[in-house]
């Protein structure tokens, strides 16, 4: 994992300004979304946080919707600008991964517009037979800028 970078999935540590600041101002899949809705997303989910060891400051976030037996959707994965390039995105899906794998999930999905290779060195990988899935409502990865 990335030196000086703490993980947790304690949500009473987000800093829920932070992480609404970055999904709704810098993420594509994401932007203008309310800070009711992303505290509700919030509430809803597993959370992941990546903290500056020395300072406390978050440095990224991740969610997780499951069932926790049979099903996830890993979602809202950002790092934010100011430390980007740190190894705080491979540190934060390592530790969700490690922490979702006691539970014998069958699948884990994402959707992502730009990080293709992050994913796949996690062993993501393109779905085998897309035309069996579905969407209902907004596919945010279309909108890539």
């Amino acid at each position: 994992m990335a030196r000086g970078i703490r993980f947790s999935s304690d949500p009473a540590e987000l800093d829920r300004a932070r992480v609404h600041a970055w999904l709704s101002e810098d993420a594509y899949w994401a932007l203008g979304r309310p800070r009711e809705v992303q505290d509700a997303a919030i509430e809803g989910s597993r959370n992941y946080g990546a903290y500056d060891e020395a300072t406390g400051a978050q440095l990224g976030y991740a969610r997780v919707v499951t069932d926790g037996v049979t099903f996830a959707w890993l979602c809202d994965v950002i790092v934010g600008p100011e430390a980007r390039g740190r190894g705080v995105g491979v540190g934060l899906v390592e530790f969700v991964l490690a922490d979702l794998d006691p539970l014998g999930l069958k699948r884990i999905a994402l959707a992502t517009g730009d990080a293709h290779g992050l994913y796949e060195r996690f062993g993501f990988e393109p779905l085998s037979n897309p035309e069996q899935w579905m969407v209902r409502g907004v596919n945010a990865v279309e909108r890539t800028p």
